[in-house]
């Protein structure tokens, strides 16, 4: 049994989806661990991960602006410190997953046709955020 652990660093333009499928799959592949687990953790608490559909660019669309509606901004939250998307951001993190788990089989993450990973980001400015991969297999 082999373990790797590596850090990637997302770039964000904001609020939205960012897809980081490639990113982890060529790491994946370059650790030559045929068969394993894939455990991908965000470390922020204002943003999050999700697998969800790659084809169709209407479906992040309509995902991004169904988060906008459900929790929006100004909606009188008592913790605004760094602006109004604050509070928001932690909520669609807290509704949403900070951590992936992720079969490996034949050196790639074992994902369904239309499917890719993404940093969900839930602020307005630019972030870097930094996902943490732990691949762990033979």
């Amino acid at each position: 049994m082999r373990q790797a652990l590596h850090r990637l660093t997302v770039g964000t333009n904001g609020q939205g989806l960012v897809d980081v499928t490639d990113r982890v799959s060529c790491w994946v592949e370059a650790q030559a661990i045929q068969t394993g687990l894939l455990t991908i953790w965000c470390r922020h608490t204002s943003a999050s991960l999700l697998v969800q559909e790659n084809a169709d660019p209407d479906v992040r669309a309509d995902l991004e602006a169904f988060f906008r509606h459900l929790v929006p901004e100004h909606a009188g939250y008592r913790h605004e410190d760094e602006g109004p998307d604050d509070m928001p951001a932690h909520i669609k993190s807290a509704l949403t997953q900070t951590q992936l788990t992720i079969p490996v089989d034949n050196s790639k993450p074992v994902l369904g046709t239309w499917q890719a990973i993404y940093l969900f980001e839930h602020r307005a400015p630019r972030h870097r955020r930094e996902l943490v991969l732990h691949l762990i297999g033979e």
